[in-house]
């Protein structure tokens, strides 16, 4: 097993930043050396192992077009289609009717369909680029820029805390756990940890009265943002889940994130809700509190 991880790890790496959509993907976009060693070996796997392989190269798959593009946005269909995909690669390699540079080729299609369908505006961004793309990623930043940037007094919050988008190893909520502020997030990349769980802002279910503080730095609004811009975005469903979230407060509570978000926070009824904005250093964002008054 660890063999074969290793080499999907080695076959992604290969592959890292190549552009999808670029005219000369054919001839770029193939299986290393490893990789065809390794087909020599699948008939070998037991059933339980290749689904352990096939989660793993997908949920490697979908890490690298985030690391790619921080707004690509895959839901649960997009990840079962994704599985799907890497299912019939690994049928296609145990039957070996194909010549491997064919099996290739039908793989890579099948990612481009598939990325095509999932994040239309790729193709739009990416056809015209070369082979190997600027990435688009979010950096993990530290508790101490996170408090800096969305200027969080730590010992006033309001517990409990949620972090949306903490990032994978969640530095944020580790340190309010640290000092004794009850903390939790969630990532669709999010570690194994007991107040950490793997989804997205869409997945989760973001309940009424719940949260003392929620926090969001440089994430859901940097998204919201893209899309509202974007004409194909999907600014409506980011709208609805603005809203979730302040609903999702306790009175007294709020909702801390950077940038902001003037196209909408201009609607927000004043009697319910307090806006603090306050400029970000040399930055040209502001950072935002809305605290919920009723």
């Amino acid at each position: 097993m660890n063999d074969f991880q290793e080499n999907i790890d080695k076959q992604i790496e290969f592959n890292k930043a190549r552009n999808l959509f670029c005219n000369e993907i054919n001839s770029s976009l193939r299986f290393i050396p490893e990789t065809i060693l390794a087909i020599e070996k699948i008939k070998e796997i037991d059933t339980t192992s290749k689904n352990l392989l096939l989660d793993y190269v997908t949920n490697k798959a979908l890490e690298e077009f985030c690391r790619v593009n921080q707004y690509y946005s895959f839901n649960e269909k997009a990840k079962r289609d994704l599985r799907k995909i890497y299912a019939n690669l690994f049928l296609s390699f145990r039957k070996r009717k194909l010549p491997i540079d064919v099996i290739a080729k039908a793989h890579y299609e099948n990612l481009v369909n598939w990325l095509r369908e999932t994040n239309p505006f790729a193709e739009k961004i990416y056809l015209s680029k070369d082979e190997i793309i600027e990435t688009v990623a979010c950096s993990e930043y530290s508790h101490t820029i996170q408090i800096e940037i969305l200027h969080i007094d730590v010992y006033n919050l309001i517990a409990p805390v949620l972090d949306i988008g903490c990032g994978m190893q969640g530095n944020l909520v580790a340190y309010l756990r640290n000092i004794g502020i009850e903390a939790y997030g969630f990532d669709r990349f999010a570690r194994n940890d007991p107040f950490l769980s793997k989804s997205d802002w869409f997945e989760y279910e973001f309940e009424k009265d719940k949260w003392g503080t929620i926090i969001s730095n440089l994430g859901f609004s940097n998204h919201f943002k893209h899309h509202h811009y974007r004409k194909d975005g999907d600014f409506v469903i980011y709208a609805k889940k603005y809203m979730d979230i302040l609903n999702s407060l306790k009175v007294g509570g709020c909702f801390f994130y950077a940038p902001e978000l003037d196209f909408i926070e201009q609607y927000l009824d004043v009697s319910k809700y307090q806006i603090t904005k306050q400029s970000v250093g040399k930055y040209d964002f502001n950072a935002l509190q809305v605290k919920r008054l009723k």
